[in-house]
């Protein structure tokens, strides 16, 4: 293992960083990143408000029963912060449609918005207020994956809820001013929060994943506000969070404090919006099958076999040739570079109801295999990437590779119009035409919103 920077307990000593935070050093490009983020983010939760995962959670006896004035978004329906919470951070993954990152292994906003936008609701809090704890939320989960990956994630781990839950305790803890041994209870106290499994992947629990760790690290927070004790050595003790879920030798606690935001982790190139509503392993697959379809005079009937040949991280998850429901097939790297190859870019209805059973797709898919990459090395800092090979019966290949696409982000950014669409297309599954352009817009001048209530009334149903 190697040793904390100094004699403080590591989570004292990211404590002191938080709090003490430099609020003025967050340029105008770090905030416009950090808005756009929440953006698409509170997009894809105003959609996944009528998708099953969301609804059966609201049909659980005792769940969203507490009383409150905060916003299950996408509905007319409030309930306490620590519900709202619960469910909004369920419907925000409900579609597998939110942002991620290579360094985290999974989705960065999930577990930030939910708790941030209940907080701000409930106390009158301003959107420049939110912005900064988001980027504080990021600093923090972002620098804890640094510290605990590749090893962590490849150990079967979801990071989106095992490290989200810190991320969520450190942005909520910050949106609320606590002090810095507050800030260090409620990061131990999400220590023993920490869970998520990756066998769960393609059902329902994923997405809960990221509702029960928004909701915890909110509630750790609201526990140390009010006296509760927990370890302050919760990480790097014998029996902490590095050494149960990592093991001795499997991490390094220098990597959370080396260059503590400089640059800033929202400035990052290694974080994406998605562009498709499937797993962000699956996607470098897709780009490239889509190439293939827009750059080849590609006949579909003219195809004798596809190969699939992404990094080795981004195959155990998607390597699924007959998926049986929806959400299945948002984790099969098949369904999709098939899909791709003969509709076009994945669309929301492409997985929804039995649109994974399209004979046509099935027919493609009977045609492909998917393997690990053979020159894409485990160590690689590039690990999003993908070659798909496609070979026609007169024995002629084509193939695209790519070596490093992490969603749209970094030097290939959704533009204003670009975010607007997926927005749109999002927004109207649960609300009015009439609603989503005014809300849009005001989003887009969150950090002048100075009650954040002005933008969660406008995203209920009228």
């Amino acid at each position: 293992m190697t040793a904390a920077p100094s004699q403080n307990t590591i989570l004292e000593q990211m404590a002191a960083k938080i709090c003490g935070f430099d609020l003025s050093a967050i340029s105008p490009e770090a905030y416009r990143l950090a808005k756009t983020a929440i953006i698409d983010t509170l997009g894809v939760t105003i959609a996944g408000a009528s998708e099953p995962c969301t609804t059966l959670l609201l049909e659980t006896p005792g769940v969203a029963t507490a009383p409150g004035t905060c916003s299950i978004l996408g509905t007319r329906r409030q309930t306490s912060a620590l519900d709202a919470t619960f469910i909004n951070g369920t419907a925000s993954h409900a579609l597998d449609y939110d942002d991620f990152s290579q360094p985290m292994g999974g989705h960065q906003s999930a577990p930030l918005v939910a708790p941030l936008m209940a907080l701000a609701e409930e106390h009158s809090l301003s959107g420049r207020q939110l912005l900064q704890s988001y980027i504080v939320g990021i600093e923090t989960e972002i620098r804890l994956a640094r510290a605990v990956n590749f090893y962590h994630y490849d150990k079967g781990w979801h990071p989106t809820a095992t490290l989200g839950v810190f991320g969520a305790a450190a942005a909520s803890a910050h949106l609320l001013g606590l002090k810095p041994q507050q800030v260090t209870t409620a990061m131990a106290i999400a220590a023993s929060f920490a869970s998520g499994l990756k066998a769960n992947f393609g059902t329902m629990v994923k997405p809960l994943h990221v509702g029960q760790c928004a909701r915890n690290g909110l509630l750790a927070t609201l526990m140390a506000q009010v006296g509760y004790d927990a370890n302050p050595a919760a990480l790097e003790h014998q029996q902490g969070f590095f050494n149960a879920f990592n093991g001795p030798g499997n991490f390094n606690a220098d990597l959370i404090f080396k260059d503590w935001a400089h640059p800033l982790e929202v400035l990052s190139p290694s974080m994406g919006l998605k562009q498709f509503p499937c797993c962000g392993s699956a996607i470098p697959a897709v780009a490239m099958a889509l190439q293939l379809r827009h750059e080849e005079p590609l006949e579909i009937t003219e195809i004798e076999k596809i190969e699939i040949l992404p990094h080795k991280r981004r195959l155990p998850h998607t390597n699924n040739p007959d998926p049986q429901s929806p959400l299945a097939a948002k984790f099969s790297v098949q369904y999709a570079v098939c899909l791709a190859l003969l509709k076009g870019a994945p669309k929301l209805n492409d997985f929804e109801g039995t649109a994974h059973f399209d004979p046509a797709v099935r027919k493609l898919m009977a045609k492909t295999t998917a393997r690990e990459h053979p020159d894409m090395p485990d160590d690689s800092p590039e690990q999003f990437g993908a070659e798909v090979i496609i070979t026609l019966k007169s024995g002629t290949q084509l193939s695209r590779r790519i070596n490093s696409l992490i969603g749209r982000g970094g030097d290939n950014p959704l533009s204003t119009d670009e975010l607007w669409e997926k927005f749109s297309d999002c927004a109207q599954r649960s609300l009015g035409l009439a609603q989503i352009r005014p809300l849009f817009d005001a989003l887009e001048a969150l950090e002048n919103v100075k009650d954040i209530r002005q933008i969660t009334s406008s995203m209920r149903p009228v």
